[in-house]
């Protein structure tokens, strides 16, 4: 007779008890077949006031206790690394503790690009502890992943993508202007509407953020009168500079050309806030 694997038992309880939960609160869940290990198991759409919304995740749930370590719980990435990190739709990690009978989750898609970002290879997904999931902790777990969900859309999409990779969040009405460079290099311009400055994030600066003014954007030979790039310097010092500089960051000649178009582009987004040479 065939034996059943001594695991299938309570991994099934997992993915019991987090379809209970989310359907408990009239989540829509689907399970995904398990006869081949494609890294996720449920399908999860989330609905608000008794209507579905287009807000959906993939779900890989893991039981056990086996699963826990020192933090919490530990999902192993294996060989789903690609499609949890760069696939259309996020995937969260859920395990079950048949001990404490206790849901815990983590956003899986969010620690693997965070990893990418700072140049290292995540071999689990951490589940902390204290990432509690259960009828009390739900509407902040469906909120929090349905703002994630969020970001895959539209102008969104590009604005989450860009802001897991230089490790900040941009709001929905913030200026940001992506470029590379010809090192490959990547930089960032941030500006947020009614600040006195931008802000410069820089691949090659381990994405440290610099604020930045048009006045501290200091060009050799000197600025066309009439524009304020490289006010806060002497004119003899903007005549005689040999390379471009922004703040402390020097620049090569067409990245201080992009940023003094990306300058150009959001001036009104600056207009009314005064110097920011305090920023420099």
């Amino acid at each position: 007779m065939t034996r059943i694997p001594r695991g299938r038992r309570v991994e099934q309880a997992a993915v019991n008890a987090l379809r209970a939960l989310l359907q408990a609160h009239d989540h829509v869940v689907e399970e995904i077949s398990g006869q081949n290990d494609y890294g996720e198991d449920l399908f999860v759409t989330f609905a608000e006031a008794g209507r579905v919304t287009n807000d959906v995740i993939k779900v890989q749930v893991k039981g056990g206790t086996s699963w826990r370590r020192s933090y919490g719980y530990g999902v192993p990435v294996r060989q789903h690394g690609e499609t949890w990190a760069n696939g259309n739709v996020p995937v969260f990690c859920v395990v079950f503790d048949p001990d404490t009978e206790r849901l815990h989750w983590a956003n899986a898609t969010e620690q693997l690009r965070r990893a990418v970002r700072e140049s290292r290879r995540a071999r689990t997904v951490k589940v902390p502890a204290t990432a509690v999931l259960d009828d009390s902790t739900l509407a902040r777990f469906v909120d929090t992943a349905r703002a994630y969900v969020g970001g895959y859309r539209g102008k969104n999409a590009v604005l989450a993508h860009l802001g897991e990779m230089a490790g900040v969040t941009f709001g929905p009405s913030d200026h940001v202007l992506h470029w590379v460079n010809e090192f490959d290099e990547q930089l960032i311009f941030w500006q947020r509407p009614g600040q006195s400055h931008a802000t410069l994030l820089h691949s090659d600066l381990g994405w440290d953020p610099v604020p930045i003014t048009p006045g501290g954007l200091l060009i050799p030979g000197g600025s066309p009168p009439g524009l304020e790039f490289g006010s806060h310097f002497p004119e003899e010092l903007q005549r005689g500079i040999p390379f471009p500089v922004i703040g402390n960051v020097i620049l090569n000649m067409p990245e201080a050309l992009w940023l003094a178009s990306c300058f150009s582009a959001t001036q009104w987004a600056r207009r009314g806030t005064g110097d920011a040479a305090a920023a420099q």
